[in-house]
């Protein structure tokens, strides 16, 4: 899978004589282009809206850019997917450097755990958690301690010599 972008896509019903001025919809789409995300505002217009791209018309597309990019922030994603069982719902916690990752990580761990495809995943929600205390999952609460070290106990130093007369302390 390639990386994946955010796009918002802004799309209405085509103007009627009975309707002249239809409603803006906008979505916030995760995909690889600017085509795959229009034809996922339609997938999700005909469940939500009932407009489909012969009665209706996208209006625009932008890509959204991550405000501090550089920085490693906690987000929570609600999404509901279809397993060869039935729909389910579902809320899970990355830590990443931007909502793109989060979510291609999301992709990455509901196909390693769950043999869920891109096509049967919808992303309801994603939300950055400021909050320490917002965080729910134990795999994230974990890394949110103030000092936290990963300890390298059993390193081994690199010599020069090929032969050793002794075996290498790898203990420090």
């Amino acid at each position: 899978m390639s990386r994946l972008t955010e796009y918002e896509v802004i799309g209405r019903h085509l103007p009627t004589d009975t309707d002249p001025n239809p409603k803006l919809y906008r979505l916030s789409i995760f995909a690889p282009n600017t085509v795959v995300a229009k034809s996922r505002y339609w997938y999700f217009m005909k469940q939500l809206r009932k407009v489909k791209k012969s009665t209706g018309e996208i209006v625009s597309v932008k890509a959204i850019a991550e405000k501090h990019p550089n920085k490693v922030k906690n987000f929570g994603l609600w999404i509901r997917y279809d397993s060869r069982s039935g729909t389910h719902n579902m809320y899970k916690e990355y830590r990443d450097m931007s909502r793109t990752a989060a979510v291609e990580s999301l992709y990455q761990d509901m196909a390693a755990r769950h043999r869920a495809r891109f096509r049967s995943i919808h992303i309801l929600k994603v939300v950055e958690l400021e909050k320490t205390e917002d965080v729910k999952r134990q795999y994230i609460k974990q890394l949110l301690v103030p000092d936290l070290k990963f300890p390298l106990p059993h390193r081994i130093v690199k010599s020069k010599k090929i032969f050793s007369h002794s075996r290498p302390s790898t203990f420090y």
